[in-house]
């Protein structure tokens, strides 16, 4: 029996399930979505889907808005026949897509209301469904504005930190504030936050937000932003400011004084800048003092205003000592002092001393003495007057002294513990004696009635003067130690005998030197007749080589001592050979044929003649 009931019960279930879905399907839906987001300025568009059982026709669509007292305002009617737009603000903005879709441009503030959409479809029934058209503008970049004038640490109120500003948005944001990126709370450690909504006549809003915080010395580095938070398409959005630092008031607490130089050790003629540093917020005033004995001279005059810097201009040994820094700070008046001392290195009294100190002659020795004072280890160095090291040390010994050791030598003291710190001092070593003559121009070959330059060149000490043997055109010039004369004068009969004397003379003694002068003509016609007769005599010797070497092949000039034969005596014979030489010029054979003891023989002797070769 039970059994029997299981099929009757399961029909029954399946036959009110086909019921309840032919009910449905044999009714008017309509399906919209439930809200529409769309910016200011935009379009929306608001979709209106329905179904009609066994794909009917609908009779009407129409397109309402609810007012702000919730009534229906239509906007459109749409039927077989047409489409009837309504006299309403939305007249110019509205369009329908195929009656199934409402677009709106141009959105506004106003236009964020809800939307219905009515479809009537006759004997299926009428049915309906609505839209929220929501509209936003998302809010510009914030401001941020730190208070004007800076905060004092020492205000007794809770002070302004800053200002936030966001404009132009819909709907209204909110604003919050952060420190060093952390967000702050109203209440928290005396913040407060005081925020302000603004309605446009554009209908977006501004907000503006005012923070209030106490601050320390510490807040010198903090950073402060402010955030606007705003809802786009169901999700929170923000939009944070550009971050800020305050200027804030606070006294120093240390004060610092430092001596900054090109070196590490400060030497004379350096420049120096002492900088006085505090770290109160504003600079404090700074004021310079220097030590001397038991007073404070003020130097406040020479430092560069509300700089905290005195700069020191080559300085010397009388710039060192103690500087101090005083700082007087105007939120407080609260007064700070530092002190450095300055310690300028130095070289002074550099002293020469020369034994003996005068009437050095010729020969002797001198000793170059240099000393100076510093308050740090010297070394000494001599250089000569090309700047040549000449010696290491602090004394120089000068050996069998000429003139030519007659110069500027120089010590320089140099400090090696302090970089470029060095003096010099100048000693010129004379060396005294009677002048000596180191070059003339002799001999001078010239020609008669020529003009030409005589020299003479000394060296001595005093100055010495020149004189010339003759009358012509002198001029004098010095080089060191060294005088030249030059003297110019027509070449005469009687200057080519005698010559030319220069003499030399100072308060020590004198030098004289001949110059002589040598005619060009003379010497060339000497020298034509020596190789002349240089050639006549080569020639000669060859010729009587060539006539003893033939009789010696023809056996008349037999070899040996017992071959030799007097040839001194001619004799008349046939078969003698005779050489004859001849010579046109008897001065050039008066001068090359001499006897045997050297003397010349007399003309008529060297006309012609003849050696006599025998066997």
């Amino acid at each position: 029996m039970a059994g029997g009931r299981w099929p009757a019960g399961l029909a029954l279930g399946w036959g009110c399930c086909l019921l309840l879905c032919c009910a449905a399907a044999s009714k008017l839906e309509i399906s919209m979505p439930a809200m529409v987001e769309v910016e200011i300025g935009g379009t929306a568009r608001i979709e209106c889907n329905f179904y009609i059982p066994e794909n009917a026709s609908y009779t009407y669509i129409d397109w309402f808005y609810m007012d702000r007292s919730n009534r229906q305002v239509r906007l459109y009617h749409v039927t077989a026949s047409g489409v009837l737009e309504d006299d309403t603000d939305y007249k110019g903005r509205l369009s329908l897509e195929e009656g199934k879709a409402l677009s709106i441009s141009s959105v506004t503030v106003q236009d964020a209301r809800t939307f219905m959409c009515q479809v009537g479809a006759g004997s299926y029934g009428m049915g309906e469904s609505s839209t929220e058209l929501r509209v936003y503008k998302v809010p510009k970049t914030p401001e941020i504005e730190t208070s004007s004038g800076g905060i004092s640490v020492r205000s007794n109120e809770v002070p302004e930190i800053a200002k936030c500003l966001s404009r132009n948005s819909f709907p209204p944001p909110n604003i919050t504030w952060h420190k060093n990126g952390e967000q702050l709370y109203p209440g928290e450690n005396k913040v407060m936050m005081q925020s302000t909504l603004t309605r446009e006549s554009s209908g977006l809003y501004t907000v503006s937000s005012v923070l209030y915080a106490p601050v320390t010395r510490e807040d010198r580095d903090s950073r402060y932003h402010c955030t606007v938070h705003y809802w786009l398409r169901g999700r929170q959005r923000t939009l944070e400011s550009q971050e800020v630092k305050l200027n804030i008031f606070y006294s120093t607490k240390h004060l610092k004084m430092q001596v900054v130089s090109s070196s590490a050790l400060v030497k004379e003629g350096d420049n120096v800048t002492l900088v006085c540093e505090a770290d109160g917020n504003p600079p404090p005033v700074f004021s310079f003092f220097k030590k001397n004995l038991d007073e404070w001279q003020d130097l406040s005059s020479l430092a560069e205003p509300d700089s905290g810097v005195l700069n020191l201009h080559d300085v010397n040994k009388s710039s060192s000592g103690t500087y101090r820094c005083q700082s007087l700070d105007l939120d407080d008046l609260s007064q700070k002092e530092e002190d450095v001392d300055l310690v300028v290195n130095y070289i002074e009294g550099v002293h020469v001393k020369m034994e003996p100190s005068s009437n050095l002659r010729e020969g002797d020795d001198v000793k170059l003495s240099c000393d100076a004072h510093s308050p740090v280890a010297l070394n000494y160095q001599w250089r000569d007057g090309k700047g040549k090291k000449v010696a290491d040390g602090n004394q120089l010994v000068l050996r069998n002294l000429t003139f030519e050791t007659s110069k500027t030598f120089s010590c320089q003291v140099m400090a090696p513990s302090v970089p470029g710190l060095e003096q010099s001092k100048q000693v010129f070593v004379t060396v005294e004696g009677k002048p000596r003559i180191v070059a003339i121009s002799s001999p001078l070959y010239v020609r008669q009635d020529e003009v030409v330059n005589l020299t003479c060149k000394a060296i001595a000490f005093p100055r010495p003067t020149v004189q010339w043997s003759i009358n012509g055109t002198a001029h004098e010039y010095m080089d060191n130690q060294h005088i030249a004369s030059n003297l110019t004068v027509r070449v005469s009969h009687d200057l080519l005998q005698a010559g030319a004397k220069c003499r030399v003379s100072n308060t020590l003694g004198v030098s004289e030197k001949h110059i002589q002068l040598v005619d060009q003509k003379s010497t060339a016609e000497s020298q034509g007749v020596i190789i002349v007769a240089i050639i006549v005599a080569i020639l000669v010797v060859a010729v009587l080589g060539a006539v003893i070497y033939f009789l010696h092949k023809k056996g008349k000039i037999p070899c040996g001592r017992a071959g030799k034969q007097d040839i001194t005596k001619p004799e008349a014979r046939k078969d003698k050979i005779v050489v004859e030489v001849k010579s046109d010029k008897l001065s050039e054979e008066a001068g090359l044929l001499q006897g045997a003891n050297g003397e010349k023989r007399p003309a008529a002797d060297q006309s012609e003649k003849y050696i006599d070769l025998r066997n």
